[in-house]
């Protein structure tokens, strides 16, 4: 079990420790359905970009939803804008996949690119609210590092189109998923402390 570092507690930190334990079960299932996403990318490597797609939609659509309930129910002192930014995000991102799904592969990589960075950099900052409350919050910065890393990638070969970045694809939701779940994980045994 994690152990915080006694006579450093931040008070915003301790807030987001107690939304985030309290809500650890919303983490893991983002982090399970970015798991199932990877692991059907390379189930069905031979899909056709619209099915890409619409996959891709799913999955940012159902992690924004997660995030967004997360930061709705993080309670009412909970510094909750960054969750609720990348809910958003997620969900903007799902629904135009979906009512598009005619876009160009160029589009949608420089979509999920951005959708990543973004979503990296929240995970990142909201680790760094943690870090005084909680042991091994670097699993969440891993998550946003490996979030951004992925985003910057895509960034610098748009040209290799949606299906030629499968593979990225994949590993990077799994190798998301993984660390989402693990921090998750983490998150539980904080949860009576939160209660």
């Amino acid at each position: 079990m994690a152990t915080t570092q006694a006579g450093h507690f931040s008070p915003l930190g301790r807030v987001l420790l107690r939304a985030l334990a309290k809500n650890w079960w919303m983490l893991l299932l983002r982090g399970m359905c970015a798991i199932l996403f990877g692991i059907l990318a390379f189930v069905w490597p031979a899909m056709t970009l619209v099915t890409l797609i619409l996959l891709y939609g799913a999955f940012a659509f159902v992690d924004g939803v997660f995030a967004l309930v997360a930061a709705v129910t993080g309670g009412a002192a909970a510094p909750r804008w960054w969750l609720a930014l990348v809910g958003v995000l997620g969900i903007a991102a799902g629904l135009a996949t979906w009512f598009w799904p005619g876009l160009t592969a160029l589009v949608l990589l420089y979509f999920i690119a951005a959708w990543a960075v973004i979503t990296g950099v929240m995970q990142i900052v909201g680790a760094f609210q943690l870090r005084k409350e909680i042991d091994n919050e670097w699993l969440l910065i891993a998550a946003g590092a490996v979030s951004v890393l992925f985003g910057a990638l895509l960034f610098a070969q748009p040209g290799a189109g949606a299906l030629a970045v499968l593979f990225i694809i994949g590993v990077y939701a799994i190798l998301y998923g993984v660390l989402l779940v693990f921090f998750a994980l983490r998150l539980r045994g904080h949860s009576r402390v939160a209660a």
